[in-house]
């Protein structure tokens, strides 16, 4: 086997990236504290060609916004450092309230899903979405997950089953996982 190239994937351009159409799915991060897990959620964003990331609250950011707290230059250089300048190709806008965030989605016609484990969820290997629809999923906190204001407004929750003594996955790995599965329901 060999292995292949970037020339040989023939990979976007990031200006070509900007032009060609995304998919349908918005990631939204309710108050991710770790810079790693935002610039985690970007590259993979980027991989599946996402159409954008919301960051809300405490969640950095990669570059200074008006109405958003001052990124330090640490956080900044964190995120680009696990972005790989997918914080530069990926469509991104800052919340100061997550609420505001997944009322602004469903006004604009999206299904807004909470990625969390409570009563009634739906087993992400169970969601079946529409190829025109437009849905956001919302990642929450490292140790409290989704605030439950949020998974109140939301339209429903997906939750990925496990079967160890664990509960629960790091909040990158589950927004990859996630990503995957319904990016690939969505792709033309």
């Amino acid at each position: 086997m060999h292995k292949l190239t970037i020339e040989e994937m023939h990979r976007l351009t990031p200006e070509q990236f900007r032009e060609v159409g995304k998919v349908p799915l918005i990631v939204v991060l309710d108050n991710v504290r770790s810079q790693h897990n935002v610039g985690a959620v970007f590259r993979t964003a980027d991989a599946f060609r996402l159409a954008g990331v919301y960051l809300c609250g405490i969640s950095g950011i990669p570059s200074p916004v008006e109405g958003a707290p001052l990124p330090t230059r640490a956080g900044m250089e964190e995120i680009h450092k696990t972005a790989l300048g997918a914080e530069q190709t990926v469509d991104w806008r800052y919340f100061a309230k997550t609420e505001d965030a997944v009322s602004s989605l469903q006004n604009d016609g999206y299904t807004v899903f909470a990625i969390e484990q409570v009563e009634g969820s739906t087993k992400l290997q169970d969601v079946k979405l529409e190829k025109d629809g437009k849905y956001a999923i919302v990642m929450g906190h490292e140790v409290f997950g989704v605030s439950q204001k949020v998974v109140d407004m939301t339209d429903g929750c997906i939750e990925i089953p496990q079967y160890g003594t664990k509960h629960s996955l790091n909040v990158s790995v589950t927004a990859g996982i996630v990503m995957y599965t319904l990016a690939a329901q969505l792709l033309p």
